[in-house]
């Protein structure tokens, strides 16, 4: 046994490659929060964008795991995941760095911002199909839960802390300088995942069986998600929350902004809320996986997940009032939906063979990665259509829908 690991079951505080892991990914979530701010800021404030330009930076955004995901699936199967997670954090900080430098240049252009969306975009997805098929290599399966819910709460810290961050930054050096201290952030990961002391072991593929094509590999990845019943039921839960996700994603700022009135700013304070409530789902998924089983938890939480979000539509009255339903589903909705979250990955991550679990992950981005730009550009004409209440009323019942599957699906037994 490497010197890093503890015994099996031990305490996830004394395994050292977890918090070497632990501080890389909460250092990078509060630098995603400045790119996820900055980005759109410095074409808004430097380069005068006006809303067509943020709706292609934004599909750019989102379109990344589409475009990552049909080829990221083999190279990670057949790599060292940790290798292609500090590659990951090397790209984004080389390619944020390069934004205030062509500022300062006078050569800053809006294709540059399209530019780097889209790259850093793709790498943040590729981080992530990497670390999530790398975790359960780095710790015991009974401990996936535990430490899929610590990873969990310092992304809801960030999503607490990083926009007040990001508007401190953006305030003291501007939007496109801010950005270089996300790049800051993104070395420090790779110098944390570069110090791990656990050697990584190749899993191995049957290379023939593996068709090392992409359209191979997509179909492999695709393969192992349907090859378990369990699995299978999490991908379609995962999927449709990616679909009716992104016609939530296209309504519910101008729902806020325009439907129940907040300012800007308040906006920005009731999506801050969010984090409270999902470091309280990060606490409570865990619980009450321990309690009810791994996936009695998962299935009533994401059912609890779409019922939270019920608050969003029914938002009326005074602006006080519309707030106060706002800011009740971001803390009750943000809570299960973590905790849901938890359970759906940590599910996946324990049944699917390390072999496969790349190509698997790559799948769902790509799936979820299209479904989503189906769901933000279907959500936009919904929401022209029959307005924005009723939008996402509709965006809340595909949520809904989907905890109602996950409850009737083989995930309600699963262990």
């Amino acid at each position: 046994m490497d010197d890093a690991d503890p015994p099996a079951g031990q305490s996830l505080w004394r395994h050292a490659d977890f918090l070497k892991l632990w501080s890389a990914q909460t250092i990078s979530a509060f630098g995603a929060r400045i790119s996820r701010e900055g980005l759109p800021w410095t074409a808004i404030l430097t380069l005068q964008a006006g809303p067509s330009a943020l709706g292609v930076l934004a599909a750019l955004s989102r379109g990344s795991g589409l475009i990552v995901g049909l080829f990221a699936g083999g190279l990670v199967d057949r790599s060292r995941r940790r290798t292609i997670m500090i590659a990951a954090d090397l790209i984004r900080a080389g390619l944020l760095i390069a934004v205030p430098i062509l500022a300062l240049m006078h050569h800053l252009t809006i294709w540059v911002v399209y530019a780097a969306a889209l790259l850093v975009g793709g790498a943040s997805v590729l981080f992530d199909i990497a670390d999530q098929a790398f975790l359960p290599s780095l710790v015991d399966r009974s401990q996936l839960v535990d430490a899929n819910g610590k990873l969990a709460a310092t992304d809801g810290m960030a999503e607490m802390g990083g926009p007040a961050i990001t508007g401190g930054l953006i305030q003291l050096l501007g939007a496109p300088f801010a950005l270089a201290v996300n790049a800051v952030t993104y070395l420090a990961s790779a110098l944390f995942l570069g110090s791990l002391r656990k050697a990584e072991i190749r899993a191995e593929i049957d290379t023939e069986a593996a068709a090392p094509t992409r359209l191979g590999d997509l179909v492999a990845g695709f393969q192992a998600l349907n090859g378990d019943p369990v699995v299978r039921a999490v991908a379609i839960v995962v999927l449709i929350q990616g679909l009716f996700g992104g016609i939530f994603s296209a309504l519910y700022m101008v729902f806020a902004i325009r439907g129940v009135g907040l300012a800007p700013a308040i906006l920005g304070l009731t999506i801050a809320v969010g984090g409270i409530g999902s470091l309280l789902g990060a606490v409570v998924g865990p619980w009450l996986a321990r309690r009810l089983g791994l996936g009695a938890a998962t299935a009533l939480t994401s059912l609890a997940y779409g019922l939270g979000l019920v608050f969003i539509p029914l938002a009326h009255g005074s602006v006080a009032e519309g707030t106060a339903f706002l800011v009740a589903s971001q803390l009750v909705g943000d809570a299960f939906g973590t905790a849901a979250m938890i359970g759906l990955t940590s599910l996946r991550q324990a049944r699917l063979a390390p072999e496969v679990m790349g190509r698997a992950g790559a799948a769902l981005a790509a799936g979820g990665g299209a479904l989503a730009i189906i769901g933000a550009l279907g959500g936009g004409m919904l929401g022209a259509m029959v307005g924005l209440r009723a939008g996402m009323a509709v965006a809340v019942a595909g949520f809904i829908g989907a905890g109602l599957l996950a409850l009737a699906s083989p995930i309600r037994t699963a262990r």
